[in-house]
């Protein structure tokens, strides 16, 4: 089985949403885009960002990832740590 290298060079962009005040909200990845730390700028400066760090966007996630933020069964005893600040800011937990 060939494993798969963890490429620094790759980097990838997806866009949450866009606040009121005009900040872009949105999730910056290296390597992995299913490790990624979630930044907020304003228009200008993303654009800078994206431009300087060569990124990939990508497409929001699926719908059942979406909904729950979550791949994990709501049984599973990791599932109440599948969660992201954009969801913490955007919807009610239990």
């Amino acid at each position: 089985m060939a494993t798969q290298q963890f490429d620094v060079t790759r980097k990838y962009v997806r866009v949450k949403g866009t606040l009121p005040n005009g900040f872009i909200e949105f999730e910056f990845a290296v390597g992995e885009p299913e490790m990624f730390a979630e930044l907020v700028m304003r228009p200008a400066d993303f654009e800078n960002f994206c431009r300087d760090n060569q990124v990939e966007t990508l497409a929001t996630p699926a719908p059942a990832v979406a909904q729950t933020g979550s791949t994990e069964s709501p049984e599973s005893p990791l599932a109440d740590f599948q969660w992201s600040l954009h969801q913490a800011t955007h919807q009610r937990f239990r």
